[in-house]
């Protein structure tokens, strides 16, 4: 298998956490977020080396309170962030090597992702290119004007919700961004960036449990899946 890389994004405040601290620091289950997500990562064997992008001044406390205490000893570069997370994937993006063939880009503050998903999210990026885990829409979805009035209702059959890990051939990923930097052309997550260069994107199914920390009530939700994981 192609030797690969994983730029883990934590470089966000979480206001709306409501808590002094950023999210990913936050402890679900007695460990921090970001901790959890980096131990899936480090335990995955076909992840290489770990790239860490965190909020500007926090590299200190990552280093010694997440990756030395919790001893990921992949986690080789702690990188700091930029003002968007568009910003702080292509400052992950400048921590590569030549022998990363397939990049790997997931959020932080989504810490119940699963070693099948990081394998299958590599095995499928070397194969096409270019791979995101999605599952369906739950709910019926509408599209509405600037007044709040419907416009009309898609076809939630073709829609999709997509997570991370988001998985890309090294020569893909770093186009995509670095066209995007010159453009000033800021996407919704790292696959826009791929799509507007006229490369198909592959989906495979993701798990309804690797949602976001966003909100309190996630944090609850997050020690419920693990409760019943174990």
């Amino acid at each position: 298998m192609l030797q690969s890389a994983a730029i883990v994004v934590a470089g966000g405040s979480g206001q709306r956490m409501s808590h002094d601290r950023p999210k990913q620091y936050l402890p679900l289950a007695g460990i921090p977020i970001l901790a959890r997500t980096l131990i899936t990562f480090d335990r995955t064997p076909c992840v290489g080396r770990i790239i860490v992008v965190v909020p500007h001044g926090d590299i200190a406390y990552v280093t010694s309170q997440i990756v030395n205490r919790y001893h990921i000893g992949k986690a080789r570069h702690i990188q700091t962030g930029g003002d968007t997370r568009q910003d702080s994937v292509r400052n992950g993006l400048q921590m590569i090597e030549d022998g990363d063939d397939i990049i790997l880009i997931h959020d932080g503050a989504r810490p119940l992702v699963t070693q099948g998903l990081i394998v299958c999210s590599i095995r499928e990026a070397a194969r096409s290119g270019a791979v995101i885990p999605v599952i369906p829409f739950p709910d019926t979805v509408k599209t509405i004007d600037n007044a709040g009035i419907v416009q009309n209702t898609p076809d939630r059959s073709r829609l999709r919700l997509a997570q991370t890990p988001q998985a890309f051939r090294r020569e893909i990923i770093l186009d995509a961004y670095e066209r995007a930097y010159h453009e000033g052309f800021y996407g919704t997550d790292d696959a826009s960036l791929v799509e507007r260069m006229g490369v198909p994107v592959r989906t495979i199914p993701g798990s309804p449990h690797n949602f976001k920390i966003t909100l309190p009530e996630d944090l609850l939700l997050g020690e419920l899946v693990l409760e019943r994981s174990n």
